[in-house]
C-alpha cells in the first residue's frame, strides 16, 4: 500500500450535503515534473467545444478525454469518445486508485495556460457519470483557487489546489454543490487538470 492513510481520517472540507477531501502533496517534486511535462507533450490537447444557442464555441482552454474502450461523454452539449490510455496517464491513474481505493475508467484533462483561463459554475451530474461516484482531481503546475457553491443555500468553500495536490469529491457533492475555477489576472504560468471519473456501474 503507498498510501496508509485512510481518508476516513481526512477532514471533509464541506458542512454538510457532500463529501470533499484534500490532500495537498499527492506527488512528490520529481513526479509533479514528470507527469507535468509528460502530459505537455504526449496528451492530444484540442480547444474545448461548448454548444451555446446552436452554435458550437471554442474555449481557449484545451481539453483531453481518454479512457477505457473508446467510452463516450457528454458535457456542454458535445459528446466526446475516450482516447486509450497512455502509460503515463495509467501510471498516475494507479496511484490515485491506491489513494482512493476506487476504480476509474475514463480520465477528463484540462490545460489552463494562465490565470486568464478558468471554469464558469457547474456540477459534475452527467448522466453518463456513475450516480454519487467518485470523482478524483489532480492538479499540476500553477496553484489555483477552486470554490464551492451550495446550490440552495449559497454558502461557499474555497481552497487552494498546489502542484500535485488531490481533490476527491464524492456522495452527494455533485447533487447538492457547484464549483468553479476563477480566473486571475496575477497567474502567467499554466495548469493541468485531470479528472479521473466512473462512467456508468463498474463490476
Amino acid at each position: 500500500m503507498l498510501f496508509p492513510e485512510c481518508l476516513n481520517d481526512s477532514k471533509n472540507l464541506l458542512p454538510f450535503h457532500g463529501e470533499v477531501i484534500y490532500r495537498p502533496a499527492l506527488l512528490n517534486p520529481l513526479q509533479r515534473d514528470f507527469f507535468f511535462q509528460s502530459f505537455c507533450k504526449c496528451i492530444l490537447w484540442k480547444q474545448d467545444e461548448i454548444k451555446l444557442f446552436g452554435k458550437v464555441i471554442l474555449t481557449k482552454r484545451k481539453v483531453a478525454w481518454y479512457g477505457d474502450d473508446f467510452l463516450k461523454y457528454t458535457y456542454s452539449g458535445v459528446t466526446k469518445t475516450a482516447l486509450p490510455w497512455t502509460p503515463e496517464l495509467i501510471q498516475l491513474k494507479l496511484l490515485v486508485e491506491d489513494y482512493c481505493k476506487v476504480s476509474f475508467n475514463s480520465c477528463l484533462l484540462n490545460y489552463y495556460h494562465n490565470g486568464q483561463e478558468g471554469m464558469a459554475w457547474h456540477s459534475d451530474d452527467e448522466d453518463e457519470l456513475e450516480e454519487n461516484g467518485t470523482i478524483a482531481s489532480v492538479s499540476l503546475g500553477a496553484e489555483r483557487k477552486f470554490v464551492f457553491k451550495h446550490k440552495h443555500l449559497l454558502q461557499k468553500v474555497n481552497v487552494v489546489l498546489e502542484d500535485g495536490s488531490l481533490l476527491i469529491m464524492k456522495g452527494d457533492t455533485q447533487k447538492f454543490w457547484l464549483h468553479s475555477l476563477p480566473v486571475s489576472k496575477k497567474i502567467f504560468a499554466p495548469r493541468i487538470n485531470l479528472t479521473f471519473r466512473r462512467i456508468g456501474e463498474l463490476n
